[in-house]
């Protein structure tokens, strides 16, 4: 194999080293060399460590432009996110990303400290001219929905974390069975009613899990708390616990991020108030350390894996197909499911 290669990415006579000549020094046809390209899951580990060391000996890279050039396809998706290292978006990134190589697609990432209607088109437009064939927006903000709802439609476009009657498709984890699901919990355990610590003001995450948590109510004929207001952020979580500690009526807690949570939890221990004994609180989102709080916390799972593989499929299916793809389609809710820890198990 060495001895086949003038120098880095060139063949003795020449000529640029090509996909062909890595599928003949690793044994295999040139349609695995693309799949181990396209980081596809199809390939068995030991035939893609193989793969990639003749890619590393003969000094291999893939011609994008020519590829492009040749068959009139970027093979890029553009994704257009909300600048936050909260939990949510960026996991939600991380698995569109994922999706999108496992699809044969590169991705182009543009984040905004905002998503309007100033910014969202002038980002599209960027976007346009590195050639992406569509576009995945994570869109959190109430600001964004607006403004993809005045979307020129020149482009295919897939909305996340949105709700529906954009005339676009969108896909969200079912934010509003959540925070039912999890309300629900807490008056199976016994309480009376369910306090709430929102999320940040003009997220459409605060808005679908604070309608959850009061319909639940509602619909048990309990009575809804004033919800206390919170910003994502542990402080504004631990601010709120204080409120909620000395209160001698309140029982039970949903707070709407577990990052929240864990203020509410150390301003109830502060407080001398035992969790889960004197009060119970819950969060959402199932952060990794969730199961390591003290005490461990109920939350809500979100699987944006899914999410991520469905907006993806969406916007693809749109790219395949522009000339019947419908203007408006049904959303897609991708389920959350509750998951129990001891913050809500009393002994």
């Amino acid at each position: 194999m060495a001895g086949s290669v003038e120098g880095p990415g060139r063949r003795r006579e020449g000529r640029p080293v090509n996909m062909f000549d890595v599928a003949k020094a690793a044994g295999v046809s040139h349609q695995t060399v693309s799949r181990v390209l396209n980081d596809s899951a199809a390939v068995k580990e030991s035939t893609r460590r193989r793969v990639n060391a003749a890619i590393d000996e003969l000094g291999y890279h893939r011609n994008l432009a020519a590829r492009a050039l040749a068959t009139h396809r970027s093979n890029t998706l553009g994704v257009i996110c909300f600048d936050s290292t909260l939990y949510g978006p960026a996991s939600m990134l991380y698995a569109i990303e994922h999706a999108a190589r496992s699809a044969g697609y590169f991705v182009s990432v543009a984040s905004e400290s905002t998503i309007d209607g100033t910014t969202l088109p002038r980002t599209l437009n960027r976007l346009a001219e590195q050639a992406v064939e569509g576009v995945v927006v994570i869109a959190p903000l109430s600001e964004t929905r607006e403004a993809l709802s005045r979307l020129r439609r020149d482009m295919p476009v897939v909305a996340v974390d949105a709700t529906g009657g954009l005339g676009l498709p969108v896909v969200s984890v079912d934010q509003f069975d959540g925070a039912r699901q999890v309300t629900r919990h807490l008056l199976d355990q016994g309480a009376l009613t369910v306090w709430h610590v929102t999320g940040a003001e003009g997220w459409t995450e605060t808005e679908a899990r604070m309608a959850g948590w009061r319909a639940e109510l509602t619909d048990a004929k309990r009575s809804v708390p004033e919800p206390l207001q919170g910003n994502w952020s542990p402080a504004s979580g631990y601010q709120a616990g204080i409120v909620l500690a000395h209160r001698t009526d309140v029982e039970a807690v949903f707070v709407a991020n577990d990052q929240m949570a864990l203020g509410v939890l150390r301003a109830f221990a502060e407080a001398g108030r035992a969790v889960p004994d004197d009060v119970l609180v819950a969060g959402f989102d199932d952060v990794p350390e969730a199961e390591f709080y003290s005490p461990p916390l109920t939350t809500v799972r979100q699987d944006f894996g899914t999410v991520g593989r469905t907006s993806v499929e969406m916007l693809v299916a749109r790219i395949e197909h522009s000339d019947s793809a419908p203007a408006d389609v049904q959303p897609v809710l991708v389920p959350a499911q509750l998951v129990v820890r001891q913050s809500t198990r009393r002994s």
